[in-house]
């Protein structure tokens, strides 16, 4: 085991070295990782990204695409054959269709790459023809990212962390009341063990669904392949005073172990672990809107996110000896078309805030970090109406369950920040001076010239903070 586990250590070595030499002598390499809790938008962010990189009469933000330095934009084949390519053409044909809809939300790790011809700026620009940058972009659950802080936890420390987290939630009800009533102390029994598993697994969809963002572990939530397998076959429980092999409790820990060991490590060594540029999306609306109590919640699945990353800057001889680090990271607050551009700064300084504490971390260690309000693909357009002798500045969209167009009007966003945080760090039930609204919609039929990309907000630049340095 330990043998196996250097010889593996030595192979990272060796593919990191002749990848950085290969970056650093011919043609650049961006790893980007795009990631993010349940419906944030992943998959339409990256759909909108490559699409307007290839396209891109809709980014001025962009440097080298408004200096006219980006020649051609071009999919080629991802370097990595095991992983599932990123269903570009499939999600952008949903969104560009006739009567369009979202696509799919991101289920597992998928992969595309973009290349970008690229002439040089400044000095160089009549030295040198142009060169080739690939950008890779990397699609995974925020739910799995998560599960990298139970690296480092027992599962008798995580167990009691667990449940002494929940125990105050309905949700958690039924869950509570079957490990109570289970014999933790008997030989383990199968049809246990699985109704044990299945009642935590059904907390956590209702926990999502809550509003609740610390629902771990990711692989309940999106097992794919690995769904009915014991490595999710088991549920956190109370130690028992006697655990004697074999019994349900010490089965329980075995197969925690192996969840850590064969399914979270080997996501933290093959995809994590090589990005050097990363976006996280959030719903940041979405929480506003479920309550003080989904925010403070939300606030620390964004501080427990960026623990995970390992923060700095990729000098040449660093990504040699000790792997890549995460250069930039983008926090994103999504769906900012849901609101009038006269409070996308609100919006902005409320994610900001949000992430303070784990930016403050970032910058510390020397990466770069930014906080943002965008609308990958922009889904409404602006109005104005006079309700009650006051002017509101709204939006106004197609309803995603009715097809009905409709004005919607969500609230206004505090000028400071810390009014919401106070209430959600301070345990309110409500917000004590506004009821903030969220509504769904549908996409909007796109009519594109050409050389457009489809409609979004700031995600130019989005584009310009993660890579425009690169190009």
């Amino acid at each position: 085991m330990v043998i196996s586990s250097i010889a593996d250590g030595i192979t990272r070595r060796v593919e990191n070295l002749s990848g950085s030499v290969s970056e650093a002598f011919f043609e650049p390499v961006i790893r980007l990782g795009v990631t993010g809790l349940a419906r944030s938008g992943k998959t339409v962010f990256i759909t909108s990204l490559v699409a307007n990189l290839m396209d891109r009469g809709r980014m001025p933000g962009l440097l080298a695409a408004s200096e006219g330095r980006i020649e051609a934009a071009f999919l080629q084949p991802q370097p990595d054959d095991t992983v599932p390519r990123f269903e570009y053409e499939a999600h952008l044909s949903a969104l560009t269709s006739p009567t369009p809809h979202w696509p799919d939300s991101t289920r597992a790790v998928s992969e595309l790459r973009l290349s970008l011809r690229v002439r040089p700026s400044g000095l160089l620009a009549g030295l040198q023809g142009p060169r080739t940058v690939h950008l890779d972009i990397v699609d995974y659950p925020g739910e799995w990212l998560l599960d990298l802080a139970l690296l480092d936890k027992s599962y008798a420390d995580w167990s009691q962390e667990v449940l002494t987290r929940i125990t105050t939630r309905t949700e958690a009800a039924e869950f509570l009341a079957q490990t109570k009533a289970a014999d933790l102390s008997a030989r383990i029994d199968e049809p246990a063990a699985q109704s044990l598993a299945q009642g935590f697994t059904a907390y956590l969809n209702a926990a999502r669904d809550a509003g609740f963002y610390d629902c771990t572990p990711g692989r309940f939530l999106l097992p794919g392949d690995l769904a009915g397998s014991p490595v999710l076959t088991f549920a956190p429980l109370p130690r028992p005073a006697s655990t004697p092999r074999r019994s349900l409790w010490r089965e329980m820990e075995r197969r925690f172990e192996a969840y850590k060991s064969k399914v979270v490590k080997p996501f933290f060594r093959d995809h994590f672990a090589r990005i050097d540029r990363q976006v996280v999306l959030v719903d940041a609306l979405g929480a506003i809107h479920k309550g003080p109590g989904a925010v403070e919640d939300m606030r620390g699945a964004m501080a427990d996110i960026l623990g995970a990353f390992r923060p700095g800057r990729n000098a040449f001889l660093t990504r040699l000896l000790m792997g890549r680090r995460v250069e930039k990271i983008l926090f994103a607050a999504t769906k900012a078309d849901h609101l009038h551009h006269l409070q996308h700064d609100k919006l902005a300084a409320i994610m900001a805030a949000l992430t303070r504490e784990a930016r403050d971390r970032a910058d510390f260690a020397g990466a770069q970090t930014e906080a943002m309000a965008l609308a990958a693909l922009r889904a409404t357009v602006e109005d104005q109406m006079t309700h009650e002798g006051e002017t509101l500045d709204m939006v106004r969209g197609t309803l995603l369950d009715t097809g009905k167009r409709a004005a919607f009007y969500p609230g206004a966003l505090p000028d400071d920040p810390a009014s919401l945080l106070s209430q959600a760090r301070g345990g309110a039930n409500a917000w004590l001076e506004a009821d903030y609204q969220v509504m769904r919609f549908a996409p909007a039929p796109l009519s594109l010239k050409p050389g457009e990309g489809p409609p979004h907000i700031r995600l130019d630049r989005a584009a310009q903070f993660l890579i425009g340095d690169r190009l």
